[in-house]
């Protein structure tokens, strides 16, 4: 079941969730609120996917990160991870980040100051011994990148028209920006995009972001059978 959060009748999101669990095997639930997902969980005995938490969380597209990651390079150990755009805001970037944890990694951030990743991502990250690098200039970070993870800049999560307005165009990524790019870097972006990949890069051998789009399938597939006992 996917659990709209959308509520009618004043009814709280706690009781949308013990309702729904007596209709479904397995429930699935975004919330613009970082924590209520995990909240609403201590409510319910049966399964329940966080598909997104506003700003704060998304660990299935994280996992299909990581599996896409080991797909295209055919390690997660030994290489630098970029990642680029709004990391503020990036609820994909905060999940990936603390799974990569998990690897021999090195991180580098690319980002306007106003939109640096969370503290509290990256004092996570630091906890784990995994060296992180924090840049502004794209160019700067391209030659040691393995691994280039590029976001947009999300309108939806700035304050007025012109905060967005300041930083929307801050890392276009065009076939000019990539000569500088490792012959077998690869890059990745959790869709949608606007304009901070050029369509010409759609061509490139490097541009795994709909190979990524795919493997959510798979991944999501496989979490839902492990969840069901079917593997």
């Amino acid at each position: 079941a996917v659990v709209s959060t959308q509520s009618t009748g004043g009814e709280s999101v706690e009781d949308t969730v013990r309702n729904i669990q007596g209709y479904c095997d397995i429930m699935v639930m975004r919330h613009p609120t970082p924590g209520k997902v995990e909240q609403s969980a201590r409510y319910v005995s049966k399964p329940l996917i966080n598909g997104g938490d506003g700003v704060g969380e998304h660990p299935t597209q994280a996992l299909l990160d990581v599996f896409t990651i080991r797909e295209e390079i055919g390690t997660v150990n030994g290489i630098t991870v970029t990642m680029v755009g709004d990391l503020k805001h990036g609820r994909t970037v905060h999940s990936l980040a603390r799974l990569l944890t998990l690897y021999n990694v090195k991180l580098q951030y690319v980002s306007p100051p106003e939109l640096v990743m969370p503290e509290e991502v990256t004092s996570y990250v630091a906890e784990k011994g995994i060296k992180q690098e924090v840049f502004t200039d794209l160019l700067a970070a391209m030659p040691a990148t393995d691994v280039l993870y590029v976001t947009r800049i999300q309108k939806e999560r700035f304050p007025s028209p012109e905060a967005y307005e300041k930083v929307k165009d801050s890392y276009l990524l065009t076939p000019e920006t990539l000569i500088k790019a490792k012959p077998g870097m690869i890059v990745m972006h959790p869709l949608p995009r606007v304009n901070e990949i050029s369509v010409e890069i759609d061509a490139d051998p490097r541009a795994a972001y709909f190979r990524q789009a795919e493997n959510g399938v798979y991944i999501r597939m496989a979490l839902l059978a492990m969840l069901l006992g079917k593997c």
